[in-house]
């Protein structure tokens, strides 16, 4: 893709983005005197499973991992997708799994959306989930204004990014959430968020991708993502997977 092009996909991203956290109807509002916080991972490093799913378990907490099944063991340069197998362990070790598309691409360049929704919860039941994902995270956190009525036919939420905690009145099909990612000095800081919840009780969802000694860009370390989740429950707050977080607010 030439640069003048990815310039204006940004744009239009972050357009449609702020057209639908602005003025998108449907909002449900959030009322919570329980702290609550989830860990989510984006397409799923097997690091993810192999450090991340193992550090929150030894928290005695879940997390939700969105897969998108057409990169499941797929060998990248700095990082090695989970494979079939990864994606049932995680579902055996009591995390959810969400829907991250089949293809990966941001769901406004995917011609048949519907098909390649379909493709994706017809993978995940192949690797074990009894039923279709109820949640959702937008590749490269790019919604699209159009897709909505399909969305909210499918499922309870989709996740975006927006770096800020939920609070007030939502909209279930653009939930807010903060990322974990490099430098690593910023990411250790991200305790911040939760003592800001923790002092006025929301949703704070996290997202990252790779949990590894020597992270990507959009991961950490696994020292800074034990650092994380400690933080979360020493502080009292309640560390669920999306749909127990939804479930807990009865929505």
């Amino acid at each position: 893709m030439l640069e003048w092009q990815a310039r204006i996909g940004a744009l239009v991203d972050r357009v449609a983005n702020r057209l639908i956290w602005n003025f998108a109807r449907g909002r449900r509002e959030l009322e919570t005197d329980v702290p609550l916080v989830s860990f989510t991972f984006d397409d799923v490093p097997d690091s993810a499973l192999n450090e991340g799913a193992a550090i929150l378990e030894r928290h005695g907490v879940r997390g939700t991992f969105y897969i998108a099944g057409g990169l499941a063991g797929t060998i990248e340069p700095d990082r090695t997708l989970i494979t079939r197998e990864g994606c049932g362990e995680i579902l055996a070790r009591g995390h959810e799994i969400g829907c991250h598309t089949y293809a990966h691409r941001r769901i406004r360049d995917i011609r048949r959306l519907a098909d390649d929704l379909d493709r994706n919860a017809d993978y995940l039941k192949s690797v074990g989930v009894p039923e279709p994902a109820r949640n959702f995270a937008f590749p490269y956190n790019a919604a699209w204004p159009p897709a909505r009525p399909l969305m909210r036919r499918r499922y309870r939420t989709c996740r975006g990014a927006g770096e800020a905690i939920n609070r007030g009145a939502i909209d279930p099909l653009m939930i807010k959430a903060v990322e974990i990612r490099q430098p690593e000095e910023h990411a250790r800081d991200l305790t911040r968020w939760i003592d800001d919840i923790a002092d006025r009780p929301g949703w704070l969802v996290f997202f990252t991708h790779d949990i590894a000694p020597r992270p990507t860009p959009y991961g950490c370390t696994p020292e800074t993502f034990d650092h994380l989740v400690r933080h979360a429950v020493d502080k009292g707050c309640r560390v669920l997977p999306v749909d127990g977080a939804l479930d807990a607010l009865n929505w």
